[in-house]
């Protein structure tokens, strides 16, 4: 499902944020990615999704080699993808309804087929009823909520979480990560970038440890 060999990433102004990275995510597998903040979390997510482009090494998501595919395809690249940024990226000048609507407006949905699905993925992450509500009106754990709704109202294969309970309580957490564990069990494959070591214990999945860019290890 995932596999990435030798990865690195170095930034313009020097910056090496991943080096010599492999680690292989099986299909329905659930991972967690733990590490200090800076240890390179984010960045792997990003190349993961092909936001941006490692440096060396070769990236497989789904059976295609992400150095080769080419900008057109990316966009069909990240329909299998649901991304869950740390910061929401929600639009604030749109209804939770409205925010979840998005990705099936750009793949061309029917409008009747985008709203049911839309409803019933806000009603998986304990939404329902404030649909028609604004981010601003929401709390923290609503807004990951919402998130979470947002990336996986297109039914993807793979799910990557960076970060999803930063910032909030003990019991918002817990609520996002039984979420997430609803949704591994139907078969999503799910890396979940987290410093959080309470929640690792919690749910045992296999871990992939960050420490300055280089992969420490996996347990189980």
């Amino acid at each position: 499902m995932i596999a990435c060999s030798a990865v690195s990433k170095r930034y313009p102004q020097g910056l090496e944020a991943l080096k010599e990275v492999s680690f292989e995510i099986s299909a329905g597998e659930m991972v967690y990615l733990s590490g200090h903040s800076g240890a390179g979390k984010s960045t792997l997510f990003r190349l993961l999704a092909a936001i941006e482009r490692p440096t060396s090494g070769s990236i497989v998501v789904n059976g295609q080699n992400l150095a080769a595919l080419r900008r057109s395809a990316i966009p069909y690249l990240r329909r299998n993808i649901g991304l869950i940024f740390q910061d929401h990226k929600l639009l604030f000048d749109r209804s939770a309804l409205n925010n979840v609507l998005l990705p099936l407006a750009i793949v061309g949905l029917s409008a009747k087929d985008a709203s049911r699905r839309a409803y019933a993925a806000l009603d998986k992450v304990g939404l329902h009823g404030r649909e028609n509500a604004y981010p601003i009106a929401l709390s923290g754990g609503e807004q990951q909520r919402l998130a979470i709704a947002r990336a996986v109202v297109n039914r993807p294969a793979i799910l990557l979480a960076d970060e999803p309970t930063a910032n909030l309580d003990a019991e918002s957490a817990a609520d996002i990560f039984e979420i997430f564990r609803a949704f591994h069990q139907v078969g999503v494959t799910i890396a979940i970038a987290t410093h959080d070591p309470q929640w690792i214990a919690h749910f045992s999945p296999r871990v992939l440890k960050l420490d300055r860019g280089r992969l420490l290890g996996a347990a189980s």
